[in-house]
């Protein structure tokens, strides 16, 4: 990618940051690190709101640094014509063996989009802001079918659940896949599990969501994870589940579901562990697993896939400065299915 004059960056820039653990955003200048050789700076359009960031802006995994600028679901254009984004990381050490074979992502020295320590000893700031530095390697190109707001969200939620998919070979045409929770990352899974031509079953504690999961997002099946005669009905029936719930769950009806040699792939993060019963893992000798996000040749090649079979995320557009309502709202599951700031038209500068 081309560096050109539009592409230099301020000295300055602005946009929203938690100043501690309340949670509260509010207005706040700050500066970017310079740009190295390899570096591109550019003008923040849009950026999704993950509920990662309000783990982070609440200091809940207790890793936070304050002052922290959130936001890792990033869009913009680098020029007049280069629709790109960037995603949870912005660098990695690109030596180790991880780095080599495309896994930047489990890099033990990767540079998250925020809120950690870059190699220069600056510290990184997120999305939720008018410009950004990132490296290239970092930036993934968005297919012009994608639009720039919707296609916002599979920078995160997206990579997060087709990854999985990929790897524990859950993508094949024909397979039956559960989905455990519909939300940003569940309602991403399910469309991209039709894509690849799975059935796919929508596992929820919330009958109220059967509709939307069958008729709108066009799911096969929708099993209520409480109710044990659907749960009886559907045991072992399943190849896979792709588990996007970040709360306590009972694991042992999940194993139930699956056939032998079933696997479960976790990708929601729970604040506390989660139990797994032996029992459920040694009769069908099952597995459970985890994944976090993809490295950069995956997230392209999954951007490339969601432009070819129009998937995109569900989104509610904002502007910025209904963030802190929003972060209520996704505390409360009120969004389908997932917040996009406004960045380029509704980011103000602080007085």
């Amino acid at each position: 990618m081309a560096k050109s004059p539009e592409d230099e960056h301020p000295k300055k820039a602005f946009g929203w940051a938690a100043r501690d653990s309340s949670g509260l955003l509010s207005p706040f200048k700050f500066s970017r690190r310079a740009t190295g050789e390899n570096d591109v700076a550019f003008k923040v359009l849009y950026c999704g709101m993950c509920h990662s960031d309000i783990h982070m802006v609440k200091n809940e995994w207790g890793d936070s640094i304050f002052p922290l600028v959130p936001g890792w679901e990033v869009r913009f254009k680098s020029s007049k014509s280069d629709r790109v984004g960037v995603g949870c990381m912005v660098d990695s050490c690109r030596s180790c063996d991880n780095c080599k074979v495309d896994l930047e992502n489990h890099c033990p020295k990767m540079i998250l989009t925020y809120s950690v320590k870059h190699y220069d000893g600056t510290i990184t700031y997120g999305g939720y802001s008018d410009c950004m530095v990132a490296e290239e390697r970092f930036i993934v190109h968005i297919p012009d079918s994608l639009p720039l707001d919707a296609a916002a969200p599979l920078l995160c939620a997206g990579i997060t659940v087709y990854s999985p998919m990929k790897h524990y070979g859950l993508d094949k045409p024909g397979l039956h896949v559960g989905v455990v929770g519909l939300g940003g990352l569940g309602h991403v899974a399910v469309k991209f599990g039709k894509a690849m031509g799975l059935k796919v079953t929508v596992i929820s504690t919330s009958p109220n969501k059967k509709e939307e999961a069958l008729k709108t997002l066009g799911a096969d099946s929708f099993l209520v994870s409480r109710d044990q005669d659907q749960l009886k009905a559907a045991f072992g029936t399943m190849d896979g589940i792709i588990d996007t719930v970040s709360a306590q769950h009972p694991m042992m009806p999940l194993f139930s579901l699956l056939k032998t040699d079933g696997k479960i792939a976790l990708v929601g993060l729970p604040e506390h562990p989660l139990e797994v019963p032996a029992v459920g893992l040694v009769k069908g000798r099952k597995t459970i697993g985890g994944s976090m996000i993809g490295g950069m040749k995956e997230t392209q090649e999954m951007m490339d896939f969601a432009a070819k079979h129009k998937v995109k995320a569900d989104i509610e557009v904002i502007a910025m400065d209904y963030v802190n309502t929003a972060v209520e709202r996704i505390l409360k599951s009120d969004v389908k299915y997932r917040f996009v700031i406004d960045i380029g038209n509704t980011l103000k500068p602080p007085s």
